[in-house]
């Protein structure tokens, strides 16, 4: 009895402090001074907390930091020895620190930035201008590159070279997926419109449950058959619509395929478009960045101000399981050494595959949840190989100079093999029989050129986001260490051709397939996103119908990563869309009390 009433006194207080919630721009400032005196590197590690995070990738730093502002003891427990998740700085080779999976930013939610005060946290982001070069293989001296940025005249002069009727087009279309981006961005900060209200309460109560989309489609207006279109067409027929020149339709079209085991031809790839072009930094639209010290450097200023306002994190503390009561509610969660660390809620940064098939009793679960997950389309093009070198890659599109220092397409995402979408289509086609292509897609960058720091002097790091790759190789080959680096050469004697010099530049390289992408960072079938980004897996669906506000089947276990909606990226809305839900069903707590 007198248990009890500790609890619900502790409670009381902690739901005190929920008037310090998501978008109230205030953070808790009578309970700052005692979170201040927390150290993420100084803490133990309790026996029992309010709430307690698995994973640390940046959506789980993200949801605990918002937890614990709020007034939720909050830890986090991240069973690699880095913070990051995905987005991490790790040295390789020594000297050289790479963002090793993740490596631009864009889509990290403006609300996060100043919400969760992270440029106080150390955050520093480097814009890139311009943003884009396609270098071409062809029969001309030099040959013609396709460099693009955000001053629209030197673009349309850029795209000019190979249409004056694309160059005239251009500006439209990005006013035209401005006006999409626009309309659906809301949908992002919010978790999905509730089926489940939608059969039940009064004719207002229904209508609330579907504001938001209501909104978007009134937000898009006559758009709104076009925007359709977007959505569940090739990406391909989008742009042909659009454009006649095939460098910039292939340019274009790698953001619809990035990261997808599609072809440009597959129909629904626009959406994967879109997601790619509605990040903003510093509040220019589209634009893509570095961040100073690497992708780590993010997950460390969110980490910092999670621990500002007293979040437990720690690294190499691995989760086995979900503990649940007797009454099917998560209690907490049980280590890998046996230790059981208890809590009132479990957040799973881990994938929808590892939270439900692995780390929760399956009796627990309804079948037909169980099913939807184990049928999830996990399939990954993608094999990430970085790169160590002494020296900056020299296009025969566009030479160095003689003192060496980057110029502006060293800046921008490179893409290789994308004379025409023909490339693309045929890439994935060789991998959807098993076979890595043998002119793979390859979106090569170079942080370094404006972050110095990342690599000694002289030298440089190189990003290299190749696909496509099968995560099974026909005949049951297996990916060892001889397919591995037949594959990375086959990267690198296309880059060889674009820019002759370049393999004997390379001073070291870490080559992840789809497996290692899996087995270092969780990311099953080692796609980025925790799962395809096709419509049947979005918004409703994503996870699984039903499941879509981030809760689960299991009372008190809620899903704050890339496998809930609204998906992959650095984006960071998963994390603070599931502390929004949890911290709405304490509140809901504390009136039932």
């Amino acid at each position: 009895m007198k248990a009890k009433s500790r609890s619900y006194q502790h409670s009381t207080e902690m739901l005190a402090g929920l008037r310090a919630c998501l978008g109230a721009g205030c953070a808790a400032h009578g309970l700052r001074g005692h979170r201040l005196a927390h150290s993420r590197t100084t803490e133990k590690l309790q026996r029992e907390y309010d709430a307690v995070v698995i994973g640390a990738g940046h959506n789980g730093l993200v949801a605990a930091a918002y937890l614990q502002q709020a007034g939720l003891r909050t830890a986090v427990l991240e069973k690699r020895h880095v913070l990051g998740g995905a987005a991490v700085t790790e040295e390789i080779v020594p000297g050289f620190r790479f963002s090793r999976a993740s490596y631009l930013l864009s889509l990290l939610r403006p609300q996060i930035y100043t919400e969760l005060e992270l440029q106080r946290h150390g955050l520093k982001v480097l814009p890139r201008d311009p943003y884009s070069f396609t270098p071409l293989l062809e029969d001309r001296s030099p040959p013609r590159s396709l460099l693009m940025g955000h001053d629209m005249a030197q673009t349309r002069r850029q795209i000019a070279q190979f249409s004056q009727k694309d160059a005239q087009a251009y500006p439209k279309y990005e006013v035209f997926m401005g006006r999409l981006v626009s309309a659906i961005n809301p949908l992002l900060d919010a978790p999905p419109a509730d089926t489940a209200a939608l059969g039940q309460g009064s004719l207002l109560q229904r209508l609330r449950a579907l504001w938001p989309l209501l909104q978007a489609g009134l937000a898009l207006g006559r758009q709104l058959p076009h925007f359709y279109e977007v959505l569940t067409a090739p990406v391909s027929k989008i742009l042909d619509h659009w454009f006649e020149s095939e460098p910039l339709k292939a340019t274009l079209a790698t953001d619809a395929v990035i990261g997808a085991m599609s072809s440009p031809h597959t129909p629904g790839g626009g959406y994967v478009l879109l997601h790619h072009v509605m990040g903003e930094l510093e509040g220019r639209r589209g634009a893509w960045g570095y961040v100073a010290g690497g992708m780590g450097a993010l997950s460390q200023a969110i980490a910092r101000a999670a621990a500002t306002y007293g979040a437990h994190i720690f690294t190499e503390q691995a989760v086995c399981r979900v503990l649940l009561g007797s009454d099917g509610q998560a209690q907490g969660v049980v280590m890998q050494d046996g230790t059981e660390v208890r809590s009132k809620v479990v957040l799973s940064n881990a994938s929808p595959q590892l939270t439900f098939l692995e780390l929760t009793p399956q009796e627990r679960l309804p079948e037909d949840f169980v099913r939807r997950i184990q049928q999830l389309d996990t399939r990954s093009p993608v094999t990430k190989i970085n790169v160590a070198v002494d020296r900056l890659p020299s296009f025969l599109a566009a030479p160095n100079t003689r003192d060496s220092q980057p110029l502006p397409h060293h800046c921008c995402s490179i893409h290789l093999n994308c004379e025409g979408t023909h490339l693309l289509h045929q890439a994935y086609t060789e991998a959807a029989h098993g076979h890595p292509s043998s002119r793979p897609m390859i979106e090569l960058c170079i942080p370094s050129a404006l972050d110095p720091g990342l690599a000694p002097p002289g030298c440089h790091v190189v990003s290299l986001f190749t696909q496509y790759t099968p995560y099974e190789l026909a005949g049951g080959q297996p990916w060892d260490e001889k397919a591995r680096n037949a594959y990375a050469d086959t990267v690198f004697d296309c880059i060889e051709a674009y820019a002759p010099g370049f393999k004997v530049s390379v001073i070291g390289r870490d080559i992840l397939t789809p497996p290692d992408l899996e087995r270092i960072f969780g990311l099953p079938g080692g796609n980025i996103f925790h799962g395809g980004m096709s419509l049947d897996q979005l918004y409703f669906t994503r996870p699984a119908p039903s499941y879509s506000t981030y809760q689960s089947p299991v009372p008190g276990l809620y899903l704050c990563g890339s496998g809930a909606h609204p998906g992959g990226g650095v984006m960071g809305a998963a994390g603070r869309n599931a502390a929004q839900v949890v911290l709405r069903d304490f509140r809901r707590l504390r009136w039932q009390r």
